[in-house]
């Protein structure tokens, strides 16, 4: 049966985002002109995701009202003549089925996807982070191509790698792969959380989405908290490896940048970034920011 699944954390508090996240997710902040999370779900239906579950937590509702349809704004908008705004709605019409589950405690990652465990039971599924996107306006088919190797191959664990400058790899999961020199698809052979320089084996850091199967679960069980009391999927993940589960890497092709809206810096740039891809008001804000460079328009942006 081809996995239509996916789980996907909104749980986290996103305090390196605050005041911004005071009273809203930062999983609903708007990167051009629609709210991250709605990237993400828009990418998992065009990779044939029917189904999604959502872990949230308190300050959460304003993602349930997101996606659904909201009739009252509807009328109002053909009432008031201005029906060709119904084209920024389209999302609410996809035939998408949505659960939402409540993770009670802030426990981690790992325990966030163990709390979906009563809905997805036996079937293998997807982990999707709800706070990061793949490729500029979510134009990525990575979760296709996990899912088409996960089947393929009776893989237990896919996981999507991006790699990352050599000085990074302290801040990330890193692949290490079963051969020396990994190509576009590799053998995992297990998984170093946050490694030195020095001591890291690749530089392939984990991306964001996982395709999982349900012996997950036993591992996320069994595994101790580690720092800060948090459940680690990474953890989970290494034990899965460990226990003689088969492992698959995938990387991220060039046009499938990750933005992962983690703090202010991440945020901005992937904000500017769509902002000037957008097809309405992308030249306009391009000729703007040039003018603020450069007002001399001679080249010289003013800095000595």
């Amino acid at each position: 049966m081809a996995i239509d699944l996916a789980v996907v954390p909104v749980a986290g508090q996103g305090t390196r985002l605050l005041p911004s996240t005071k009273s809203q997710p930062k999983e609903m902040l708007p990167v051009g002109r629609k709210p991250v999370v709605q990237y993400v779900v828009e990418e998992l239906a065009n990779s044939g995701i029917g189904r999604l579950m959502f872990i949230t937590g308190p300050g959460k509702a304003s993602i349930e009202n997101h996606f659904d349809t909201n009739w009252e704004l509807i009328t109002f908008l053909r009432e008031t003549g201005r029906e060709e705004l119904l084209e920024e709605l389209d999302f609410e019409r996809q035939s998408l089925e949505y659960f939402y589950t409540r993770q009670r405690r802030q426990l981690g990652l790992g325990h966030a996807v163990l709390c979906a465990r009563p809905l997805v039971g036996d079937q293998p599924f997807v982990v999707a982070l709800g706070d990061s996107i793949i490729g500029v306006n979510a134009q990525s088919n990575i979760v296709a191509r996990m899912v088409e190797r996960f089947e393929a191959d009776g893989a237990d664990v896919v996981v999507a790698f991006e790699e990352v400058p050599r000085e990074e790899v302290v801040r990330y999961g890193i692949a290490r792969p079963a051969d020396g020199e990994p190509g576009d698809v590799f053998e995992l052979a297990d998984l170093v959380e946050k490694p030195s320089v020095d001591e890291a084996p690749s530089q392939l850091a984990v991306a964001a989405r996982y395709v999982l199967s349900p012996r997950i679960f036993d591992a996320l069980a069994s595994t101790e908290p580690g720092k800060g009391g948090e459940i680690q999927l990474t953890d989970a993940i290494r034990r899965v490896l460990a226990d003689g589960g088969r492992g698959i890497g995938i990387r991220l092709q060039s046009s499938e940048r990750r933005f992962d809206i983690g703090n202010f810096g991440s945020y901005f740039r992937a904000f500017t970034e769509f902002a000037l891809a957008d097809p309405r008001y992308g030249d306009e804000l391009r000729a703007f920011v040039r003018e603020r460079i450069d007002p001399a328009g001679d080249g010289d942006a003013g800095c000595s």
